[in-house]
């Protein structure tokens, strides 16, 4: 079966680790994720600033490392993205900011890549939102 994961939860909400192990047991089960999408709040899943305690997960550390491991296809919705001031090193040029925060594992671009995923999937899961 192939899967589009969709997150819109912040990296602090349940959701995103429930997105996580969601993913995980996708591909252990032998099952395909087309695309996982970031959106809304689930963009901050995608940045490299945060430095959490030693004995918490940090989420975005771990979402990049399972994407990289898996060699996933990872978008972040670059609308939410620039709102919330996670940018990369294109968007951070074009709008005259000092710093890049998106983390290598993920990809910006718009909705049109989730409708394009949806498409071409057997099931959209999403997680988190309002």
């Amino acid at each position: 079966m192939k899967f589009v994961i969709s997150v819109q939860a912040s990296p602090q909400s349940p959701a995103s680790r429930r997105a996580l192990k969601f993913a995980q047991a996708v591909l252990s089960e032998g099952h395909e994720i087309l695309r996982i999408f970031l959106y809304q709040d689930g963009v901050c899943n995608a940045t490299s600033i945060p430095v959490l305690p030693q004995d918490e997960l940090d989420l975005g550390v771990a979402w990049a490392e399972f994407i990289q491991q898996h060699q996933l296809d990872a978008v972040v919705c670059v609308a939410a993205a620039l709102r919330r001031g996670i940018l990369n090193t294109a968007e951070a040029q074009r709008y005259g900011r000092k710093a890049s925060v998106l983390s290598d594992s993920w990809e910006l671009s718009g909705l049109g890549q989730l409708h394009e995923a949806i498409q071409q999937a057997d099931r959209l899961v999403s997680f988190g939102g309002s």
